[in-house]
């Protein structure tokens, strides 16, 4: 009412009049804090007056509006605030968005609608007739479904204002509200649907407009940091976006890579790391930069952790450390403060890595660590970091895994055994990346165990005997050997696929270049009866699919010429007479001189 009644000047003081009753008949007194606030406010109202202003506008809860309104003697006041604890406090302006104005942001005095206020003060602001503010919101309105492809048309736009305008008339308000607004937007609009309802309260209703301060407005320590570090590194923010190529070799790149790591912790995702290809080492990283607007507030929001950006960093780390729910979050968190260079931090997450290390005992857990610390191992001397601890860790947690791995994988379902599929990848190519042969050789003992175990879910036991055979510890006639005993038609021949999709899932060049285990699967599927072969196909169609298309098409080349016939004799071929063609073979030579 106070956005769409702009001329009634009596609304306020309607307020003023509904606030006192309510605070006569509250059921208890006033909170002591409450009291505190108010002699507050009541101060500043007389340090403003004793300055020579008049007219003053007091921005506050319409609570405290009776207690305002008469100022009593300032001596009461001054006694009541007499022997508070002053504190230094730096203030600033920063810019606001809508969406942290209202309740759902967790501000106990937000509001519903921020981005519907916003249209009704600048429809006062234009002077627009009631009719024309209703047109105009149904417009905006139209204009979001018609961005996000729905079709909306100027008579869909004509119908939802009157609907809205009868809506109220019967309602017996003197404008359209936001429900008036809404109802007819979604029986006219959107066809009755309730979706883009909520795409319009997110995009317009609510909004994410965000303010603005002058230049000269004091900022944040932490603010203020981060200008300093983006003049020192000339790493200057830019609205459009950008690629980074840093090289860690050098000290500077290397500065600029720690600060945009460290932002990144602290959710200020100012740049993205993109996937490195075509580099001749490890040295190279490339970001994908784009400052947003919003990033003030963030960088707000995270000053509550320090005042310089290593220090909100190092603090938050910290924090995330103790509050981390499992060995998983703790190595990756772990290799988050190795990039952005935070030695403070470091210490309190692997003493928390090393707790957690000491008490995992699910197989999983342990195997979900390896691969972020392998991570960390690769990196640190690039980025000059010591990483004597983490390898420590490492070993232990490798050990600790190969010994429970047998375990670990008995009896598993087909879910638990795709699971357990993508965890053993993992695992296996974080040791690959170490390049420790005390690593490789636990991690191979380990594998060669799970391949003899009895019982072992035919899509690990294929996997296993890949993973031996690339790293030489299967010879060709051993794999050969074990996949016959796999396919045989003795057995059960979904057990038999699910050994073939492990053995060969991502991987056709095997298949190209190794003629035993072709002619082995390929005698396997001839024997196959049509039953039979219709059980497996859905499962060898999946196992195919993640070849490459080079791969199938090299398969299909060479499945082709393997079963097609050759081609029958002519009635010349069936009558030829190698005599005679020798006769005319001489005879050719002697005319060509040969």
């Amino acid at each position: 009412m106070v956005e769409q009644r702009q001329e009634s000047a009596e609304l306020f003081a309607a307020i003023a009049e509904a606030m006192g009753a309510l605070r006569a008949a509250a059921p208890r007194p006033e909170s002591p804090r409450d009291l505190l606030r108010e002699a507050s406010m009541r101060q500043a109202i007389r340090a403003a007056r004793a300055e020579g202003f008049q007219r003053i506008a007091v921005v506050c809860g319409a609570w405290h509006v009776p207690a305002l309104a008469e100022l009593p003697p300032a001596k009461a006041d001054t006694e009541l605030l007499k022997g508070l604890a002053k504190v230094k406090v730096q203030a600033t302006w920063v810019p606001w968005t809508y969406g942290r104005l209202t309740r759902a942001s967790g501000y106990g005095a937000g509001i519903a609608s921020p981005g519907w206020y916003h249209h009704l003060w600048d429809a006062g602001q234009r002077a627009l007739p009631p009719a024309a503010a209703t047109t105009a919101w149904l417009a905006r309105v139209a204009r979001l479904l018609r961005e996000e492809g729905m079709p909306v048309s100027t008579a869909h736009i004509i119908e939802a204002v009157r609907l809205a305008e009868a809506l109220a008339a019967l309602r017996e308000r003197p404008v359209p509200g936001l429900p008036e607004m809404n109802e007819a937007t979604q029986a006219i609009c959107c066809f009755g649907s309730e979706v883009p309802l909520q795409l319009i309260a997110a995009r317009l209703i609510v909004s994410e407009r965000l303010g603005q301060v002058p230049a000269e407005t004091p900022a944040v320590p932490l603010q203020q940091d981060l200008q300093r570090e983006q003049r020192r590194l000339r790493l200057a923010p830019e609205a459009a976006e950008r690629l980074l190529d840093l090289d860690q070799r050098n000290e500077n790149d290397l500065a600029r890579s720690h600060l945009l790591h460290r932002l990144a912790l602290l959710g200020i995702a100012w740049g993205h790391a993109e996937q490195v290809t075509g580099k001749s080492g490890t040295f190279h990283e490339v970001w994908r930069l784009h400052w947003q607007p919003e990033f003030a507030v963030a960088i707000i929001e995270a000053a509550l952790w320090g005042n310089t950006v290593i220090d909100a960093a190092t603090a938050f780390a910290c924090d995330r450390a103790v509050q981390a729910p499992g060995l998983a979050e703790l190595t990756h968190l772990l290799n988050r403060v190795l990039l952005a260079e935070l030695p403070a931090a470091l210490t309190i997450v692997m003493q928390a890595l090393e707790s957690a290390a000491a008490l995992a005992g699910e197989v999983v857990s342990l195997l979900d660590a390896l691969p972020p610390l392998a991570q960390v191992l690769r990196y640190g001397n690039v980025r000059q970091t010591d990483t004597g601890m983490v390898a420590r860790v490492f070993a232990q947690l490798l050990t600790r895994a190969c010994i429970g791995l047998p375990g670990a994988c008995a009896s598993l379902n087909d879910e638990a055994a795709e699971e357990m599929f993508r965890k053993l990848l993992a695992a296996d190519g974080a040791i690959a990346l170490q390049r420790e042969e005390e690593y490789t050789a636990a991690w191979r003992t380990a594998l060669a165990r799970l391949a003899d175990q009895q019982g072992l879910h035919g899509l690990l036991a294929g996997r296993c005997c890949r993973l031996l055979q690339a790293a030489g510890v299967f010879t060709l006639e051993e794999v050969t050997r074990r996949m016959g005993l796999a396919i045989s038609l003795a057995g059960d021949p979904a057990l038999a696929g699910a050994w073939v999709e492990g053995f060969l899932r991502g991987d056709g060049l095997v298949m190209l270049h190794d003629e035993a285990l072709w002619g082995v699967l390929d005698g396997w599927v001839l024997q196959l009866n049509e039953e039979q072969f219709t059980t497996l196909l859905p499962l060898l169609r999946r196992t195919f699919a993640t070849f490459t298309a080079p791969e199938r098409r090299q398969l299909g080349e060479r499945a082709r010429r393997a079963i097609l016939p050759e081609p029958p004799r002519t009635a010349a071929q069936a009558n030829f007479d190698e005599a005679q063609a020798d006769d005319a073979l001489a005879a050719m030579a002697d005319l060509f001189g040969l």
